[in-house]
Formats: structure tokens, sequence, C-alpha cells
């Protein structure tokens, strides 16, 4: 399972207990506030109405249907009176308190519905507990199994007049308001619709979070493995790989950014072991022979030789001298190179300049062999470095010379962003033809000695990388054919 799939698993799974929880402790939450609002309200209206009546139910008013009682006409006219109030988006057209009354048993002597007169209410709770000098409330369904049914009772007790503190006054009757839970179910389900209708968008929003989050997270992680995959070693002998592939160290936040500066670090350390490692490992083989060479040519010398031994033995120390200093040289010269990321233009560069500067630096060498060297088409101006683009035309000039015949041609043509140079000598085996290029690697020159150092290729090989261009070799029978494709503007 991929990261991203992960972290956006695991997001929502706890986004959604989360929610789940809260969304269930709101709903859950909603209906027991609302009804305690709606019993504080109703103690308020009992007590205030408790005190209207007292005076009915001391004098006996509200007895026998109560004819002659002030507040039960009153109450009366509230239950017909017409209502049309808009309440926070619901309209209410119905007045649902039922009110009724009774005495110090329990008796039922008023009520606003003409339900229950007569009736004995004394082991109902609200009545009960009132009677008591309790606080009475009941709730309870007008059908058993319809929780929609329920009406909600609140008592309050009447007092006789007399005393200066409620502690001290007789309770003489309870007066009961009672309305319907049905009147604010719809206040209810609204307010567990929007809630519900929030909760959705919030997870919503959440998941929408939860996936830019995992996306950057995802991005920042890929752009680390991109990174660490483009700055990996380089396979053996593949050391000139163009440096263009390996990114730059990601610009990432927090832990990241320092886990992505420390592969950096790491990179350049082993990236300089290897190539120390390397360059020894090819140095040490490539300086047995000339060392041997001079070796064993001094030894001879210790002797007394006749003098065109001798001299003989002294030159051959002499060219294996000049053979160990082109080595270093080279080497010298491709090691600043390896060490660069990219090549320093400033101003637009013609080939043909390069070109004509790299062949007046081999002439001399060429007449000494009595090879003729040519320039021939129009090279393109772009964005190059000539110091670099002018040697490695001058090692692909020295590498023709080398194998092309005496008293042959070698030309540098030039064809936009592309120069060619071609010589007419035996060419390379096919099975050379993809080594070409690696540090070290040489074939036999056209008299069967191995003088070369295998370094003149691949210091071009990498001129091309820092150019970002590229070098092709092909046989051409008779000759070999290398051309340095260079990028365009």
């Amino acid at each position: 399972m991929r990261l991203g799939i992960r972290l956006l698993f695991a997001f929502f799974l706890i986004n959604g207990i989360a929610a789940f929880f809260v969304l269930r402790v709101f709903t859950a939450e909603i209906k027991p506030s609302v009804r305690e609002v709606m019993e504080d309200m109703m103690v308020d209206t009992a007590n205030i109405l408790a005190e209207l009546a007292s005076d009915d139910l001391v004098a006996g008013r509200l007895e026998g249907g109560a004819v002659d009682s002030a507040f039960a006409r009153h109450v009366r006219i509230y239950a017909t009176r017409p209502i049309d109030a808009a309440i926070w988006g619901f309209s209410k057209q119905s007045l649902d308190y039922r009110i009724y009354v009774t005495d110090a048993r329990g008796r039922v002597l008023f009520d606003s519905e003409n339900r229950a007169v007569g009736a004995d209410y004394s082991q109902w709770r609200d009545v009960a507990r009132t009677l008591r000098g309790e606080y009475g409330a009941r709730s309870t369904r007008d059908i058993p199994d319809d929780d929609a049914s329920g009406v909600m009772h609140v008592a309050a007790p009447i007092y006789a007049p007399g005393g200066s503190a409620t502690a001290e006054r007789r309770i003489v009757g309870v007066l009961t308001v009672a309305k319907p839970t049905r009147t604010v179910q719809r206040f209810i389900d609204r307010a567990e619709n929007k809630v519900l209708a929030s909760g959705v968008l919030l997870l919503a929003l959440s998941a929408a979070v939860g996936v830019a989050v995992t996306l950057w997270m995802v991005w920042n992680v890929r752009r680390l493995r991109d990174y660490a995959l483009s700055v990996q070693g380089p396979a053996a002998g593949d050391r000139d790989s163009p440096p263009a592939t390996a990114l730059a160290v990601p610009e990432v936040p927090g832990e990241l950014g320092d886990l992505a500066r420390a592969m950096d670090r790491m990179r350049a350390r082993l990236e300089g072991r290897d190539y120390i490692e390397g360059y020894v490992r090819a140095l040490t083989h490539e300086l047995k022979s000339p060392v041997a060479a001079i070796r064993g040519a001094g030894e001879l010398l210790q002797d007394e030789l006749p003098a065109a031994d001798r001299a003989e033995f002294a030159t051959q120390v002499v060219q294996q001298s000049e053979r160990l200093q082109r080595i270093i040289d080279r080497l010298l010269e491709l090691s600043k190179l390896e060490q660069r990321h990219h090549a320093d233009a400033q101003a637009p560069v013609a080939l043909q300049d390069c070109a004509n500067a790299a062949v007046a630096q081999t002439r001399g060498r060429a007449g000494q062999r009595g090879i003729e060297l040519t320039v021939s088409g129009s090279g393109a101006s772009g964005p190059w470095e000539p110091e670099l683009v002018t040697l490695a035309l001058t090692n692909l000039l020295d590498n023709a010379i080398d194998f092309a015949p005496g008293g042959s041609s070698v030309r540098v043509e030039l064809a936009g962003t592309t120069v060619a140079v071609q010589d007419s000598g035996p060419g390379v085996p096919d099975y050379a033809l993809p080594r070409l290029g690696e540090r070290f690697f040489t074939t036999a020159r056209p008299g069967g000695e191995r003088s070369g150092s295998g370094l003149g290729l691949a210091i071009v090989r990498r001129v091309m990388a820092l150019h970002g261009g590229q070098m092709a070799v092909r046989n051409t029978a008779p000759g070999l054919r290398v051309e340095l494709e260079f990028r365009g503007v």
C-alpha cells in the first residue's frame, strides 16, 4: 500500500471516528436541552398562574364547573384566542397549554380542556410532589408506544392568602401547566438537521484538508525519492554521466528538509570516496606499464652498454616519462571537469571559432606525421564555454592524428550545432564502440602499440555532459567518425 493511501486512510479513520462521536453528542444533547428550556419556561408560567388562581380557589369559585371564576373565564378566552406568530421561520397558529387545578386532596376542580374535572390526580407525580412541598413535574405519553405523543406537566403550589413568606403559607391546591412535546419537536428536528448538515460539511472540508495535506506530504516525499535516485552512485564506468540528471536539493520544510540536506551531505561524501577509489585503482593500473618500462631501462643503463643501446634505452625512458606526463595532465583536466556541474557561458560562442582554435593547436603535431587538417561547413553559435569546446575538439583531433595513416587528412565538419571529426584510419572493433569514452579504455594503434591513456575521449564525453549534449561514435570504413551534438539555444 502506497504512503499516500495509508495517510488518507489513517486521516479519514481518525476524522470519521471523531466526527461520529462529536455529532452523536450534539444530536443527543439537542432534544434534552430544548426540553429543559421548555420546562424552565413552564415553571415560570405555572407559578404566575398559581398566584392568579389562588383567590378563586380559596373563595370556592372553581367548584362546580367554575362558572363564576374570573380565572377560569380568562383561561378559556386564552384557549380560543387567535394566534399567528412567526418564530424563527416556523409559524405558530395554536396555543398549546392545558391548565388544570386540583384541591388539597388532589381532586381536579378545573380543566381548561374539560377532560378530567372531578378526577383524582393525587397519585400523579406533579400533584403529589407539589402537595408535599416539593417540585412536581412529569412527562406522560398519551400513546404509550409513541414517543412523539409525550406531554410535559409542570406544577406549582397554590397558597392560601396570609403569611409573610412562602414557607409560612398553607398549600390549598395545585396548578399544573401541560404542553405537548411535539410542539417543540420541529425545532429539535431543524436543529438536528442543521447539526448534521454542518457535520457533513465539516467532514467534507476535513477530507479536503486531509487530501491536500496528504498530497503535499506525498509530493515532498516523492521529491526526496527522486532526488535520492538522481544522486545515487553511478555504475562502474559511468562516472561521465551528465550531471544535469542530478536534481537540486529539494526545498522542503521541517524534518523533510533536514533529511534532504543530510542526504546531500551523505551523497557528497560517498561521491568523494568513490571518486578517489576509482581514480586510485585506474591510475595505479595505468601507471604500471610506463613505470615498469622506466625501471627496466634505468636498471640496464646502470651497466656498461654500447652507445646505440644506451641511446635506445634513454629514448625509452624519455618516451615513457612523456607518457606519464600526458596521463597526469589529462587526469588533472578530467578531474577538474568532473568537479564541475555545468558549463559557464556569458556570450554566444561560434563553433567555427572553436574548431579553428583546435586545429591551430594540433597543426604542428599533424604536420610531423604528414596529416592535413581541414575545417568545412559553418557551425552555429550558442551559449557554450569556448575553452571547453576547444579542449574537446583538440582531444578528438589528437586521437584522430594517432589513428590516421601518414599522408591522409583529418576533417572537422560543422553543421548547425553538430561538430564531426572524421579520420581515415582503421576505426575500432564494433565491440569497443560502446566503451569509447570510458576512463583508461584504449584500443591498439595502427602500429600495434597501446600508447594512449583513454582519457582523451573521456574528457570529450565530460565536456558534452557539462553542455547537456552528447557524443556519438561510429565506424565509416575507412575511418572513425565522432560527432558532438551541442544543445541549441
